[in-house]
Formats: structure tokens, C-alpha cells, sequence
């Protein structure tokens, strides 16, 4: 199970870059990321280095942030892979709220990081499928 760290923050010019320069004078990396805007805020989700460190510095630095539980799964990079993993899901009757990529930077493989209700078990559901899941 992944850590993902979620800031909540205003659409401005330079947001983004404020974020980014707090995470990297904390040496935290970032792994992979997706940002969903809305007019006035937006919401930035990130797997870091070290989430409970980001978070405590994005919060000191003024942020609502929060830490959520997301699921990585390793695939290989062809064609089709990402396919055959919504179809694993989709048969399981796993609903994804919302789906990023990553990548392993050991293997070089890509990581599909995702969010669904109840974790735990959609990793369990997953990992009987034979799914390489990714820990934190």
C-alpha cells in the first residue's frame, strides 16, 4: 500500500512551483503525480519519498493536506497492459475513483497508481490475480 499525499490548494500563477520548492528544500522526491483543477482550487496528488514528512512541511508552509492509502500496481510497458488491468478490476466489480502513472524507479517499470474504496481488499482482490502490487 502506497501513501499519497493530497494539498488542496488555490489556482494561482506559481502555486505549483511554491509546492514543489517546499518538497524539494525537505530532499523529498516526487514519484509521481496528477493535478485536478477547478476554477478557484485545486487538488494535487502526489506519491512521495516521504509522505509524512511532506505533509508536515506543506502543512507548515500553509496547505491543507492529508494522507490517503492508494494501491500501485506494476505492469509492463506494451500495449495492453493497462487494458488488462481495468479488466481485472472491472470483472472484481472495482469501481476507480481516479488513476495515475508512476514508475519503479528499481525496475523501470510503470506503476499505475490508483485510488478505490476499500483498499485493502481491492489489493488482496488483485494480488490473487496475480498483480505485482508496490509498497510504500
Amino acid at each position: 500500500m502506497l501513501k499519497q499525499v493530497s494539498i488542496y490548494a488555490e489556482n494561482k500563477k506559481g502555486t505549483m512551483q511554491e509546492i514543489t520548492s517546499v518538497l524539494a528544500s525537505g530532499d523529498i522526491n516526487i514519484l509521481g503525480s496528477v493535478t485536478n483543477d477547478s476554477a478557484e482550487y485545486g487538488i494535487i496528488r502526489m506519491v512521495v519519498s516521504d509522505p509524512d514528512k511532506a505533509q508536515d512541511l506543506l502543512t507548515k508552509a500553509g496547505y491543507f493536506c492529508r494522507l490517503t492509502d492508494v494501491l500501485g500496481v506494476e505492469v509492463t510497458d506494451e500495449v495492453g497492459n493497462l487494458n488488462k488491468l481495468l479488466g481485472a478490476m472491472n470483472e472484481s466489480n472495482i469501481n476507480l475513483d481516479y488513476l495515475y502513472l508512476s514508475f519503479n524507479r528499481e525496475s523501470g517499470k510503470p506503476i499505475m497508481v490508483f485510488h478505490a474504496a476499500d483498499p485493502y481488499e481491492v489489493e488482496e482482490c488483485l494480488r490473487g490475480k496475480g498483480f505485482t502490487m508496490t509498497k510504500g
